[in-house]
């Protein structure tokens, strides 16, 4: 059974009250009683002193006889008990009793503190009267001596007579006190709990999405600031939910329209919202499906696993049901969710495709008629007194360039075909290294260019040994070329399972705004350098595709004025 604030708030007021009301009761009562004990002690203390030099002379005497006629009197006149012991705890004589017939006192606490400290105080049960009574004593000396004790004793009933009639009279008022408390505390209790009451049920309104809930509290306190903040809360609500629930609709309709399919995915592997495009590819509904039971491509099923729960951006290409995809990874750090764009690239695919069908094509059609070209250009060169030499050689010279230009499209077209790569060999790159620089060997002694290599004993890699061999004599050549003086380097190491290469130079280096993509065909930084080297602008083009062959990375460092490095990562796997 739910509690409510007022039953919470009246029931510890109650219980509070009736603590109190207890408390005063017994410490009332307590305080009382001790008072009037004190008071007897005083009272029977002054008597015990007023009676003790009556009493020593009968004592020091040994006069027991007018002794126990002296204190039965006395006591009887004024209705108090008197009782003299000797030191060595023997009644002497009582008011009360027969002094020979009563045990020995010496252990009594009130007759042990009066001989140690000179007066003494009890309040016990008597074995002698079968009540409870209070005990005052002091000691009896004679010229130093103590000759004996001199108790005297009251009966308590008289006490718990006066604190009976207390007692009720006090229960009385506090039960009085009790009921006009119980009923303040009630309005109290009422006052608090019914604009808490209606505080609750407003929320409860707010929380289930009624906005138009308003608190009407009149009241000049916290409860009414409460009541007022609450009202602007709601208000300022209303505004947020409002503007929340155009932004989702303009959201979903944004999701919606997108051409690419688009998934996210939360840290469980479920699929939590997907748009219409995401749902044509997969032919679908996979909302609230696990993206295992959705998607079927295992490359694009090992990516999602290895991405969810991981902080970066990854794109690679899929194909579905025929089509050609680019899909994305985007991961929310903050939630763990994954994002999956899927864009459709069949169209530029295929276009990519008769490209490199036309290049491969016209370049296989060049060949036949250039190298003709060339041959008859070479045997009118060896005619003997020819007029045109010169002609023929500038004409020779374009030609060799544009066959140059035609082999490398052609090597390129063939790299860039997937699962080209040739039988995997192990190899030693130092030797490989080795075999180019005794190719630029001359090449680089006629600039004054020193070719170091900085290698261990042996590199062993898994690789197309020619590919490899055309990726250094590219990228070395590269080097020699734009290098007037100095250092070509080759560094070979392992570190981590990969093969690190750096080919390096200390030549004019390549500005800055050309490093994003001299990658690219027919890119060339330096175009009358590179027309008097015989450059084809391709040479890059295809380390670059021999290196993704391999599946490793390429970067490159450069300054102007400085030099520049190539760095390939190779996986040894």
């Amino acid at each position: 059974m739910k509690k409510t604030i007022f039953f919470k708030l009246f029931s510890s007021i109650f219980l509070l009250i009736v603590l109190l009301s207890g408390l005063i009761f017994v410490f009332s009562i307590n305080t009382v009683k001790h008072h009037y004990i004190n008071t007897f002690t005083y009272e029977l203390k002054n008597l015990t002193d007023v009676l003790s030099p009556t009493v020593t002379p009968l004592v020091e005497s040994g006069n027991l006889t007018d002794l126990n006629d002296l204190v039965k009197r006395i006591g009887k006149r004024i209705n108090t008990r008197i009782t003299v012991i000797a030191p060595d705890g023997k009644v002497l004589a009582d008011s009360k009793e027969n002094a020979d017939s009563m045990e020995n006192h010496r252990g009594r606490p009130e007759i042990r503190e009066a001989i140690t400290t000179g007066f003494g105080k009890s309040v016990r049960y008597s074995t002698t009267e079968m009540e409870e009574m209070l005990y005052v004593a002091i000691p009896m000396k004679s010229n130093g001596k103590l000759i004996g004790v001199l108790r005297t004793s009251l009966f308590l009933r008289d006490i718990d007579t006066l604190l009976n009639s207390l007692r009720n009279r006090l229960l009385y008022s506090i039960v009085i006190i009790t009921l006009l408390s119980l009923l303040v505390a009630f309005m109290i209790s009422k006052n608090i709990s019914s604009p808490i009451k209606e505080l609750a049920e407003a929320s409860k309104n707010l929380a289930n999405g009624d906005f138009s809930t308003h608190l009407r509290l009149i009241r000049n306190d916290e409860l009414g600031e409460l009541a007022e903040s609450f009202n602007i809360m709601s208000e300022k609500l209303k505004s947020v939910f409002d503007e929340l629930t155009s932004k989702k609709e303009e959201f979903k309709s944004i999701i919606s329209s997108l051409s690419e399919g688009l998934m996210v995915i939360d840290k469980t592997g479920k699929i939590i919202l997907c748009n219409d495009s995401f749902k044509k590819i997969v032919s679908a509904n996979p909302l609230d499906k696990f993206y295992w039971e959705i998607l079927r491509e295992p490359v694009l099923l090992n990516s999602v696993e290895k991405e969810i729960g991981e902080s970066r951006h990854i794109a690679d290409e899929i194909e579905l049901n025929g089509k050609k995809y680019l899909f994305s990874f985007s991961s929310v750090p903050e939630t763990e969710e994954l994002i999956v764009i899927l864009h459709d690239i069949t169209k530029f695919k295929n276009l990519e495709k008769i490209k490199k069908d036309f290049i491969a094509n016209v370049s296989h059609e060049l060949r036949t008629p250039l190298t003709a070209i060339k041959g008859y250009l070479e045997t009118m060169e060896d005619e003997e007194g020819t007029e045109y030499k010169r002609y023929l050689d500038i004409v020779q010279r374009h030609t060799e360039r544009l066959i140059n230009i035609v082999n490398d499209l052609l090597q390129l077209s063939e790299l860039e075909q997937k699962g080209i790569i040739g039988n995997l060999e192990k190899i030693d790159l130092k030797d490989t290294v080795e075999n180019v620089f005794r190719i630029f060997k001359q090449k680089a002694e006629k600039k004054n260019i020193r070719l170091i290599l900085d290698t261990p004993d042996s590199v062993f890699f898994y690789g197309d040994p020619f590919k490899l061999e055309q990726m250094f004599v590219n990228l070395i050549d590269n080097a020699i070329k734009y290098t007037e003086s100095g250092n070509v380097t080759v560094s070979l190491n392992i570190r981590d399972k990969r093969v690190i290469i750096n080919v390096s130079d200390t030549g004019i280096g390549i500005p800055e705004r050309h490093l994003d993509r001299i990658f690219e065909r027919f890119y060339v930084v330096d175009k009358s350098r590179s027309r008097r080297g015989g450059g084809t602008g391709l040479g890059l083009s295809i380390v670059k595709h021999i290196v993704l062959l391999h599946n490793g990375k390429i970067k490159v460092w450069s300054k102007r004025g400085k030099g520049t490095t190539f760095t390939i990562t190779l996986p040894m796997s």
